[in-house]
């Protein structure tokens, strides 16, 4: 006799909520990149289309408008988690989108009066809005998927940050050479923003208890396979539980994640940002102007993003690998292989411009394992909690896309002087290589006692002994076992 849990449709209701996630992720991505395009457009009409407006301004300007966004973003990065856990993920993420799209549509109409500055501050508010996101894009993930879907579920929503950017990119160029020019960018963009926010006010359910749609042997399957020993029930409002906010913030494993992710974002934003200055310097060749080498790079990362969730899915449930080790290799793979291909590219020089366009395009695509290395060890920590987890972690590591090119402005002063550049490219190599030593020695991939709704120790209790004794209760317990259809 052989015994199958029955998780209900093949296609059911979490994969749904997985794919809006997916596309929440991409709308959002669009629209937030779409201005490193604009800015060229707006201020070069000869290179798109010249019967629409043209701007002067400064090179200092479009680097204003391009870092603005981040001002905002990392703002609302711990706020969006508290936010979704007191209203739901349902309503904080419609909120977030409809009002990054709403500010989508403001540039062509406000920028021939407002200029540089008013586009810089709808970019502000725009990245204040998205802030928002990615804290409810993991506390849905955790609400939805049963643990032994996680690192599946999870990464292919994630990957909607790689279909985002490479579909930005083409998306932009086409729209702004088009016969409706530049401001098409702003148009179609927010335009896809308000066609997912109506697919998610009638789609999307914070809980599966309160989707309409789901059926009962897929509801039975994900509440019984939640990966929390005292979940919180159905009928109980979530902000009424305390939150153990010094457990939290004493956690180490936490603080790993932080210092892994902050490394990832220095490395990338240097991988993203000023690799295509260094080969327009240094290699006198400029990657912005030839579409295919500007998409070469993110087509990359987006391919293997799905080699890194194939392989991980197989040596997972083959048990050829335990989770921890499954991210703690593609935390290392995606950030120490990235570190020595950096330090080569600041040796190659004119003579090795197709090496240099190869190893650029290996890094970018190697550093995508940092999803399923470490983007989702939130979840894993904590579930009850993983919104406001990735809050803080995404605070921090949204600081960083600001500090780099300031940090890049003090060391090169000359950007055809090649050995500036290496100092810039060895120190995003150290990061890079001393944030993941310090994740592989403290991070966790295991259920922390704080996740518990039940682990409130009184004030005067040291955290440690309370989470012994939480670790005892639990053990005492029989475990609850998942509804098997014989």
């Amino acid at each position: 006799m052989t015994a199958e849990i029955n998780k209900g449709p093949l296609l059911g209701q979490r994969h749904l909520q997985v794919f809006l996630l997916f596309t929440s992720i991409v709308v959002n991505v669009v629209m937030k990149y779409n201005a490193s395009v604009a800015v060229v457009a707006m201020t070069d009409a000869e290179t798109t289309n010249p019967n629409f407006p043209e701007y002067d301004w400064s090179d200092m300007h479009k680097s204003y408008i391009l870092s603005s966004f981040f001002w905002g973003y990392f703002i609302t990065q711990f706020p969006g988690g508290y936010l979704c856990r007191r209203f739901g993920a349902k309503r904080t993420m419609l909120i977030s989108t409809l009002g990054s799209s709403v500010l989508g549509l403001l540039p062509p109409f406000c920028v021939s009066w407002g200029g540089w500055g008013i586009y810089c501050g709808i970019r502000v508010a725009q990245g204040f809005f998205q802030g928002f996101m990615f804290p409810c894009v993991h506390a849905h993930l955790a609400a939805w998927c049963p643990v032994s879907e996680r690192n599946r579920l999870g990464a292919l929503a994630n990957t909607g940050i790689e279909c985002g950017t490479l579909l930005s990119m083409f998306l932009s160029g086409i729209l702004s050479a088009s016969s409706i020019g530049w401001p098409s960018l702003f148009y179609v963009s927010a335009g896809m923003g308000f066609v997912w926010c109506a697919a998610w006010i009638f789609l999307a359910a914070n809980e599966p208890h309160e989707s309409k749609f789901i059926t009962t042997a897929e509801l039975n399957y994900i509440e019984a396979a939640k990966n929390a020993s005292k979940k919180i029930e159905a009928g109980e409002i979530e902000h009424k539980v305390p939150v153990p906010w010094r457990a939290i913030l004493t956690s180490l494993p936490l603080w790993a994640l932080v210092v892994a992710r902050t490394a990832h974002s220095w490395g990338f934003s240097t991988l993203q940002a000023e690799i295509p200055a260094y080969m327009k310097g240094v290699l006198n060749m400029d990657m912005k102007s030839n579409a295919f080498y500007s998409a070469l790079p993110y087509l990359a990362t987006w391919c293997m993003a799905y080699v890194y969730l194939i392989v991980s899915d197989v040596l997972l449930n083959r048990n050829i690998l335990s989770l921890t080790a499954i991210r703690k290799t593609f935390n290392t793979l995606a950030l120490w292989v990235p570190a020595v291909m950096l330090i080569a590219v600041g040796y190659l020089d004119e003579e090795q411009k197709t090496l240099a366009i190869a190893l650029m395009t290996a890094n970018v695509g190697v550093n995508s394992g940092s999803t399923i290395g470490s983007a989702l060890n939130t979840i894993d920590l904590s579930p009850n909690y993983a919104g406001i987890l990735m809050g803080i972690v995404n605070t921090a590591a949204n600081v960083v896309p600001i500090l780099t090119p300031l940090l890049v402005g003090v060391v090169v002063t000359d950007e055809h002087n090649r050995s500036q550049w290496q100092i810039v490219f060895i120190i995003s190599a150290a990061v890079f290589a001393l944030g993941n030593l310090f994740y592989l020695v403290f991070g966790k991939m295991e259920l922390q006692p704080w996740d518990d709704v039940n682990f409130l120790p009184s004030k005067n209790s040291n955290i440690t002994d309370a989470a012994e004794k939480y670790d005892k209760s639990v053990m005492s317990e029989k475990p609850k076992s998942l509804e098997l259809k014989e």
